[in-house]
């Protein structure tokens, strides 16, 4: 920018001046809950994978589950959620809209899927459904801010 550009930035209203975006503290909520996503995502393709490998892993039989559905489609589910939460992770962390959204509908899922699952692992399902309720928070409160 030369000398008088920046001088008629300063005196000439007509004259756009860009701005710049201001970051907020919160956008580190944001951040959060995209690597969130990515990590219950990744834990949700682990499971599933147990789930459709090792059938015995869990020490459940299928009618003690919520859903009567034996665990190789409890694998299926647990598999697709996990894919879906990690590409929309990394949305999140690129600022995507969509992402949000969906972010907190797959988070949501998640959460359902092992509130279901939880008498096979009960500790694992838990920890999962308070992760997810963590994202879920911050998606919805504190997502805008991740628009730079």
């Amino acid at each position: 920018m030369t000398h008088t550009e920046s001088q008629r930035a300063t005196t000439d209203p007509s004259y756009p001046v860009q701005r710049t975006p201001q970051v907020t503290p919160w956008v580190g909520m944001v951040v959060f809950a995209g690597t969130m996503l990515m990590l219950l995502g990744g834990f949700q393709i682990f499971q599933g994978l147990v789930a459709l490998i090792r059938d015995d892993f869990y020490a459940v039989t299928r009618t003690g589950l919520l859903l009567e559905l034996d665990f190789t489609a409890w694998g299926w589910i647990h598999l697709v959620i996990g894919v879906i939460a990690m590409i929309t992770g990394v949305g999140v962390l690129a600022g995507q809209m969509w992402a949000r959204v969906i972010g907190i509908i797959i988070a949501g899922l998640s959460a359902l899927a092992n509130l279901a699952f939880l008498p096979a692992y009960p500790i694992w399902s838990t920890i999962m459904i308070a992760l997810d309720v963590l994202a879920i928070y911050a998606l919805a409160v504190h997502g805008r801010e991740a628009r730079y």
